[in-house]
């Protein structure tokens, strides 16, 4: 029983961390076409193109009989328009004002807000009085104070500290307070982009119970959010000039993040919702940010601060607070149910003998 219930947990979770480690260079190489001057709303239109045009035939061969109801088409829609088009353009303008990792950081923040979310639809439950109850009250208080020490502490650099002291000594044109303003303005952009992300799972919860088409539901999904993208690209944007990508990088960044970022990765993650459930699906966002890390300061030369590192520590570890918490809770239900149906067994048994 042990053994079967390790094997259905194993597929889940390699999965999930597939899915984060092909996100990871998805963000990279975002961050180096925005760094570039690539316009942000154009490289979301054409990564849902690229989406589409790839989960469509997929979603014909293996799925063309399934029918599809206004409901579902209208969820799809929704979905999005909150989990793509106004999530990933609020996630690439944070990204413009920070750096990768940084910007990272605050998809910790992603599980705790799903399971905030999730309370009023009675996905999640919290018994106050007990252990499990309180250990996800505290994982959600320590979360978001690590995001607080995320947006207002910076700290010095960990890996070059002897730039931090070259760049005291020096005399910048730029003052510390437009940094500031600039950092906390791409946290505010961040956390608006987590909250509509962790606010995908709940109706992707939704979803995957009425319409479990996953190839079918992502390729929608991706004409959905191309032609919102497209649509609130020329609203912003009315210079034809941006919509240009020319360099082979760029190129390569939109096959990438729209056949794996956009397609692979959100089948993947609507399996997991399906089977696991949202929190369990967003659990595993911070090997993201370890990802990213690694990759920032490896491939972009980024500075990785002290801020940003015990922020996410407090982040990451309120987080596994939170899930310890839930699954103590999923142990108390599971032998409570255990123990109604051993009594349900033996007033059986009890009954034909009287």
């Amino acid at each position: 029983m042990m053994l079967m219930h390790c094997h259905e947990l194993c597929k889940p979770v390699s999965m999930m961390i597939g899915v984060n480690l092909a996100l990871a260079f998805v963000n990279i190489l975002l961050k180096k076409v925005l760094n570039e001057g690539v316009d942000y709303m154009s490289v979301l239109t054409y990564r849902q193109v690229v989406s589409f045009i790839f989960m469509a035939p997929l979603a014909c061969f293996y799925e063309r009989k399934q029918k599809l109801e206004a409901p579902i088409i209208c969820l799809l829609f929704l979905s999005a328009l909150i989990g793509v088009t106004m999530s990933q353009c609020l996630f690439l303008l944070g990204l413009g004002y920070t750096s990768a990792t940084f910007a990272c950081a605050f998809l910790n923040m992603v599980p705790v807000f799903t399971f905030i979310m999730a309370l009023p639809f009675g996905i999640e439950k919290v018994n106050i009085r007990s252990k499990g109850g309180k250990a996800k009250v505290l994982g959600t208080f320590v979360s978001i104070g690590g995001a607080l020490l995320l947006v207002l502490y910076k700290g010095i650099p960990l890996t070059n500290p002897q730039s931090h002291q070259h760049l005291e000594n020096k005399v910048t044109s730029a003052p510390a307070t437009a940094t500031l303003e600039k950092r906390i303005i791409g946290s505010i952009l961040l956390i608006a982009g987590c909250i509509l992300w962790s606010s995908w799972f709940i109706i992707q919860a939704k979803i995957s119970k009425k319409y479990p088409c996953k190839y079918s539901s992502t390729a929608i999904l991706s004409l959905f959010a191309a032609i919102q993208s497209a649509l609130l690209n020329l609203i912003m944007n009315r210079n034809i000039a941006s919509w240009i990508i020319k360099g082979k990088i760029e190129i390569l960044t939109v096959i990438y993040a729209g056949l794996v970022g956009s397609g692979l990765c959100y089948v993947a993650m609507s399996w997991c919702v399906k089977q696991r459930g949202p929190v369990f699906t967003a659990a595993f966002t911070p090997l993201l940010q370890i990802y990213v890390a690694v990759f920032d300061f490896c491939i972009l030369k980024e500075e990785i601060y002290m801020g940003s590192v015990a922020g996410s520590v407090l982040v990451i570890g309120g987080m596994y607070v939170l899930l310890w918490g839930k699954s103590k809770e999923g142990e108390q239900y599971i032998m409570k149910d255990t123990q109604a149906n051993e009594q349900d067994v033996e007033c059986q048994e009890q009954c034909p003998k009287s």
